[in-house]
């Protein structure tokens, strides 16, 4: 099946977006909440590292949307990880 570029790039750009836009919500409520005791580091260690593997294949075939998107990702999740760490240790010394 033979799909137009046009139409390829709407799906890789409503993919990025839908994927990332779980991250985004996660940092804006952490930041209200100043709390993402229920985030696992765990899990975000691996899903940055599948998406660190994803960017080089990415770059291997010179995708953009594979690209951008998994970029993206990394760095919202190393947010999420370094408000993870912060709060969980403010929260450590009030406690």
């Amino acid at each position: 099946m033979e799909i137009d570029g046009t139409l390829l790039t709407i799906l890789g750009t409503l993919a990025g977006i839908l994927i990332l836009s779980g991250w985004v919500e996660q940092i804006i409520k952490g930041y209200k909440t100043k709390s993402l005791k229920d985030v696992s580091k765990y899990l975000m260690i691996l899903i940055s590292a599948g998406a660190g593997l994803w960017l080089l294949y990415g770059l291997i075939v010179e995708d953009v949307f594979i690209i951008g998107t998994n970029l993206a990702a990394i760095v919202l999740m190393v947010t999420v990880l370094i408000m993870k760490k912060r709060y969980d240790q403010v929260r450590q010394f009030s406690d």
